[in-house]
C-alpha cells in the first residue's frame, strides 16, 4: 500500500517549461550568439545546470551558471504557471493523510520561491534540493534521504516526474514510480524508461491510490 507520495517539481507540479526554456536561450545567446533555437534547449529539461554547461565549456560553467540564475529569478513569477489539477489532487491527498515530499535538482530556495506563488508550499513535509545531496537524480540518494526524513520504506511510495532521471531515481530507490504525460517531452520519452504509471493528469494519482476527489 503506498503512504508516501514524492514529486519531482519543475514539470510535474509547477509549470516552469518556459521560464526554464527562456532561461536557457537567454544565457546561451550571450555567451553562443545565434547558435541554439528552441528545439535545441528541449533536451537540457531535467539534468542539472552544472552537467548541461559543464559539457559545453567546462571553463565558463560558473559563470553561465550565475547568468541562468539571474535571468531565471528576475523573470520567475511572470513565466510560471499552475498545471490543471495538480493543487486539488494535493489538497486531496494531505486530507486523506498521505505523506508528500518533493525530490528535485533545484536549489531550495528557488523551490519555495515556485511553491509559494503557485501556494503549494503547507503541502509537503520534505524538500530534497540539490544542495542537500552529495549525487542527485538519478542517483537513489536523494529519494531516499525523502524517504528517511519522512519515515517511509520505498515499498510503500511512489516518486513521480517528468524526465528519466525521476524514473530511474525511483527505480534505484525501489520504489513505484510515475510519468506524467503532460512532461515537454512527451508520453512515448517517459514509456521507454518503464515507468509502473503514467499520468494523464494529476488526478490520475488518486485513482491508482483508490482514492476519489472530496
Amino acid at each position: 500500500m503506498i503512504t508516501t507520495i514524492l514529486f519531482d517539481l519543475d514539470g510535474t507540479l509547477i509549470d516552469t517549461n518556459e521560464l526554464i526554456i527562456k532561461s536557457y536561450l537567454h544565457t546561451l545567446e550571450k555567451y553562443y550568439p545565434g547558435k541554439y533555437k528552441r528545439e535545441d534547449v528541449l533536451p537540457f529539461m531535467g539534468p542539472t545546470l552544472t552537467e548541461v554547461f559543464g559539457k559545453m565549456d567546462p571553463d565558463q560553467v560558473e559563470e553561465m551558471i550565475l547568468e541562468y540564475r539571474r535571468f531565471n529569478l528576475a523573470n520567475h513569477d511572470l513565466l510560471v504557471k499552475e498545471f490543471i489539477g495538480v493543487a486539488e489532487t494535493v489538497d486531496t491527498l494531505k486530507k486523506k493523510g498521505y505523506k508528500m515530499g518533493i525530490v528535485t535538482t533545484k536549489r531550495h530556495d528557488t523551490v519555495l520561491k515556485g511553491l509559494r506563488l503557485m501556494k503549494l508550499d503547507p503541502y509537503f513535509n520534505v524538500i530534497i534540493a540539490i544542495d542537500h545531496v552529495k549525487k542527485e537524480k538519478p542517483d537513489p540518494e536523494p529519494v531516499l534521504k525523502a524517504l528517511e526524513q519522512l519515515g517511509s520504506k520505498p515499498d510503500e511510495s511512489i516518486m513521480i516526474g517528468d524526465n528519466f532521471h525521476d524514473i530511474l531515481a525511483g527505480k534505484n530507490a525501489g520504489t513505484k514510480t510515475a510519468g506524467v504525460a503532460w512532461s515537454l517531452k512527451g508520453r512515448d520519452y517517459l514509456a521507454q524508461f518503464e515507468p509502473d504509471y503514467i499520468f494523464e493528469n494529476m488526478a490520475d494519482l488518486l485513482t491508482i491510490l483508490g482514492e476519489g476527489a472530496e
